[in-house]
C-alpha cells in the first residue's frame, strides 16, 4: 500500500476497506460504491450527509485497521439506506424535540438500531461502536423505540464525541457541503440505490440479517403517505352511493318511455359537498392547526377543486362560525378550551344544503356522536405518543377511539388506517 504524507487521506486503505465491506456484504455493494468520499479534519471518524457524501477523518483512517474501517463503511451507509435523517426529522416534529442534545440522542438510537445485528460473519465491530446492551436496552428494535427508552446521562457521557452527520440525525453540520455542493445524489438516484439494495436482499433470502430483511420488505412495500390516504378517503366517501346524488327533471329518466304521460326525473351526480370540522381545543398545537389548514386545501383538491363546496367549522367545546373555503390561510381558527366535537358534527349536519362528507381533523381527545351521522365521515388524527401526553390532571384518562363508522387516517406520521 502506498505511503501518504501526514494529514492526507489514505484513499488506498479507505477503498480497500470498502471493497472488503462489499465482499462480505455483497447486497450492500451498490450503496457502498454510491457514496462519494470527502476528506474532513472536523469529523471524529466517518460521517454521512443526506445527499450520500461520506466525510472521512484522515487521522482516523491512519489509526484504524482495514477490517474495522469496513465495519464503519457499512455502519454509515446503513444510516442512509434506513432513512435515519428523514425519520429523525419526523420524530423531532412529532415529539417537539429540538437542539443538538436531542439530535445526539437520535444518533445514538439510530446506531443502536444498526449495530445490534450488522457485525459478525466477516465484519468486525469497530472500536467504540454503540450497542443496545451497553445502554441496558433490548436488541432488535427501531430507532423510534430506542429513543423513548433512554435519556442522556451517565451511560451516554462517553458518547458526546459521536457524530455520524446529518445522514444519521437530520441536523446539517457546518462542515457539510449542503444541497448545492458537488457530488450529491438527487432524490431519484437515492431511491434507485435503496431499491437495488432491497432487491439484492430479497433475491437471496437468508444471506442478510433479520434487520436487513425487515428493511427490504418495507422498501418494496412502503406505507402509503398519510396525505394521499386522507385524499383517497375523502374521494372514496364522496363517490360512494348516495353521495352527491340528486334527481332532476332537466333530463327525464329513460324509464319514462315505458310510462306514457308520466315524466320521471333522472338521477344526477353533482360535485359533493364537504364540511371540515377542525379541533381548535387547547390540546391541539399551533403547528397542528397550521397543518389542518393545509389539509383543507388538499381536501378541496380531492373533490375536484370546487372550493365553493367546502366549508370549514372550527370547534372546541362549542361550534364556531362556519366559513366557506375561499382562501384557507384566512380562516380564523378560534378556540383553545375543552373538546366536544359532537357540537361540530351537529352544526355541520344542520347546514343547508347538507354535506355529503364530514371530515374531522382532531387529536382524538373528544367524545364522539352516539349515532352514526347521516353522511360519510373521515377522521384525520393528529398522533399522540404515550399516555402521559393525554391529560396531566388525570393520568388514567385515555380517550375513546374514533367510532367504527368513521374512516380514520393518522396525520403527520406513519399512517394508521382502517
Amino acid at each position: 500500500m502506498t505511503s501518504n504524507a501526514p494529514g492526507t487521506l489514505d484513499l488506498d486503505k479507505l477503498f480497500a476497506a470498502r471493497l472488503h465491506a462489499a465482499r462480505v456484504r455483497p447486497y450492500l455493494a451498490t450503496a457502498l460504491f454510491a457514496l462519494h468520499t470527502v476528506a474532513s479534519r472536523r469529523v471524529p471518524t466517518m460521517a454521512v450527509d443526506r445527499y450520500w457524501r461520506c466525510y472521512v477523518s484522515p487521522v482516523f483512517v491512519d489509526r484504524t485497521p482495514v477490517e474495522e474501517l469496513a465495519g464503519v463503511w457499512v455502519h454509515e451507509v446503513s444510516h442512509l439506506l434506513r432513512d435515519h435523517h428523514g425519520r429523525s426529522d419526523r420524530v423531532a416534529r412529532e415529539r417537539g424535540l429540538t437542539g443538538p442534545a436531542e439530535r445526539l440522542r437520535m444518533n445514538i438510537a439510530a446506531d443502536c438500531e444498526i449495530n445490534d445485528d450488522v457485525f459478525g460473519e466477516g465484519l468486525v465491530r469497530p472500536e467504540g461502536a454503540v450497542a443496545p446492551e451497553s445502554l441496558g436496552l433490548p436488541e432488535g428494535e427501531l430507532m423510534e423505540d430506542y429513543l423513548r427508552q433512554f435519556r442522556l446521562g451517565s451511560r451516554t457521557q462517553d458518547l458526546a464525541w459521536l457524530d455520524c452527520g446529518s445522514g444519521a440525525d437530520g441536523l446539517e453540520r457546518e462542515w457539510e457541503l449542503g444541497p448545492d455542493g458537488a457530488h450529491r445524489l438527487n432524490e431519484q438516484e437515492r431511491d434507485a440505490v435503496r431499491f437495488r439494495v432491497a432487491q439484492g436482499i430479497t433475491g437471496r433470502p437468508g444471506s442478510a440479517s433479520k434487520g436487513w430483511q425487515r428493511w427490504a420488505e418495507e422498501a418494496f412495500h412502503p406505507p402509503q403517505p398519510w396525505r394521499e390516504l386522507l385524499g383517497a378517503a375523502v374521494r372514496s366517501a364522496a363517490s360512494g352511493p348516495g353521495a352527491g346524488e340528486d334527481y332532476t327533471y332537466g333530463r327525464p329518466s329513460r324509464r319514462s318511455v315505458g310510462m306514457p304521460g308520466v315524466v320521471l326525473p333522472s338521477l344526477r351526480r353533482r360535485p359533493p359537498r364537504v364540511s371540515v370540522v377542525i379541533d381548535t381545543s387547547g390540546s391541539v398545537s399551533d403547528t397542528e392547526l397550521g397543518s389542518a389548514l393545509l389539509e383543507v386545501a388538499a381536501i378541496s383538491r380531492a373533490v375536484g377543486g370546487r372550493r365553493d363546496l367546502v366549508t370549514v367549522l372550527p370547534c372546541d367545546a362549542a361550534a364556531r362560525v362556519v366559513h366557506p373555503l375561499c382562501r384557507a390561510e384566512g380562516i380564523p381558527l378560534v378556540g383553545g378550551g375543552g373538546t366536544d366535537l359532537r357540537t361540530g358534527f351537529a352544526k355541520a349536519l344542520r347546514a343547508q344544503p347538507r354535506p355529503d362528507v364530514v371530515v374531522v381533523l382532531t387529536d382524538g381527545q373528544t367524545p364522539w356522536p352516539a349515532a352514526r351521522p347521516s353522511c360519510r365521515t373521515v377522521v384525520g388524527l393528529f398522533p399522540r405518543h404515550g399516555a402521559g401526553s393525554w391529560d396531566e390532571d388525570d393520568p388514567d384518562y385515555v380517550p375513546d377511539a374514533p367510532p367504527a363508522w368513521a374512516r380514520v387516517v393518522t396525520i403527520g406520521s406513519a399512517p394508521a388506517t382502517r
